[in-house]
């Protein structure tokens, strides 16, 4: 690959094949950072974008991908030659709402793949305030392609559980362990909680049990009120209160969605997680009788990158069983076959730029 040129895969128009384009790399302005790219992961709001119709702020064409580690190749001297994961969101730094511990919600935010090229590429240029370094010692363990999915499988369940309050002790029930929910699920073991997986795949809950996932339900042809008295009968075996369920939903389903809110009882704690366009018919009230909460999440603050790293870097969050790499070239039939539900793990794309 000639270092001076920029290979892009990009999408140029709904559902179609995204096509391998050449151009010169840009030029680095001094707010910026040219990153080499190790690796990038394929988010579901990357199918939503390409799939589902989810407008994108940059218009087409457009190289999506927000879930990005690399190499600095160019920029400020502390930075250059670094290893890096790109947050997902990246804030501005000084308004309101940054200023008041929000980063992740900034108005004024940049996110690859969606307000400029993003991560399905060989470079990308990005501001390099909130570039968050790899330790050597995690490379020991993980390739850099590996911990791209730090960007954002990782770092946005991570944001939750915090956000949550979750607290050792707590029943942590989390509806959906695909490439997101099944770190939720570690992560608030890590955090001291009792964890309850549900899905609709054995294979997904199977994979979380045997990382440490206490007790699962495979939800599958069970209606809500069932699956509410197998989680009571779950939370007295595992010797949690039958109050204050922390419950949070990756599965980015309406079925998801419509079961986590059954799932509320007294001083409970929804979080959504999971995107989806579809609408529920709830009933708010459910919220004050059991003077329960409802919160919404996007992203994670860069700031806690680092606290993400450090997980990982110090072994408490193992995260092999759950990355499966192809080389970008395959991009195509990766974004198809997630769509289908063939995989079981987060993909990553690692460049490659063959044009087969």
């Amino acid at each position: 690959m000639e270092s001076n040129i920029l290979y892009q895969w990009q999408m140029r128009e709904l559902k179609t094949d995204f096509v391998l384009t050449e151009s010169p790399l840009p030029e680095v302005k001094e707010n910026e950072a040219l990153v080499k790219i190790a690796g990038c992961g394929v988010c579901h709001t990357d199918l939503s974008f390409w799939h589902d119709g989810v407008r994108t702020k940059k218009e087409m064409p457009l190289t999506l991908g927000h879930e990005i580690s690399g190499t600095v190749i160019e920029g400020p001297a502390h930075l250059k030659g670094k290893n890096v994961i790109i947050p997902a969101v990246l804030p501005c730094g000084h308004c309101e709402l940054c200023e008041n511990d929000r980063s992740n919600i900034c108005q004024n935010q940049l996110m690859p793949g969606n307000d400029f090229h993003g991560g399905f590429a060989s470079h990308i240029v990005v501001p390099h305030q909130y570039l968050c370094p790899v330790p050597d010692s995690i490379l020991e363990t993980y390739s850099l392609e590996q911990l791209s999915v730090i960007a954002d499988a990782i770092s946005t369940p991570y944001q939750v559980m915090k956000k949550s309050e979750l607290k050792s002790g707590d029943l942590a029930i989390v509806i959906g362990v695909g490439g997101v929910g099944v770190y939720g699920a570690l992560i608030a073991k890590i955090m001291g909680a009792k964890v309850l997986a549900i899905d609709i795949n054995d294979e997904k809950l199977e994979q979380a049990k045997n990382n440490g996932v206490d007790a699962v339900i495979n939800s599958r042809g069970l209606d809500a009120k069932e699956i509410k008295n197998k989680v009571r009968e779950i939370a007295k075996e595992l010797c949690v209160s039958k109050y204050g369920w922390k419950i949070f939903e990756f599965s980015g389903t309406a079925p998801g969605q419509d079961l986590a809110f059954n799932l509320i009882t007294f001083t409970s704690t929804l979080s959504i997680v999971g995107f989806t366009m579809n609408k529920l018919e709830v009933r708010l009230s459910n919220l004050m009788a059991f003077d329960a909460k409802l919160i919404g999440t996007w992203g994670c603050k860069p700031e806690l990158y680092p606290e993400v790293v450090d997980l990982i870097a110090t072994g408490k969050l193992k995260i092999k069983d759950f990355v499966e790499t192809f080389p970008m070239s395959n991009i195509n039939d990766v974004f198809k076959n997630t769509l289908d539900h063939k995989y079981d793990k987060r993909s990553v794309l690692v460049p490659d730029f063959s044009k087969n």
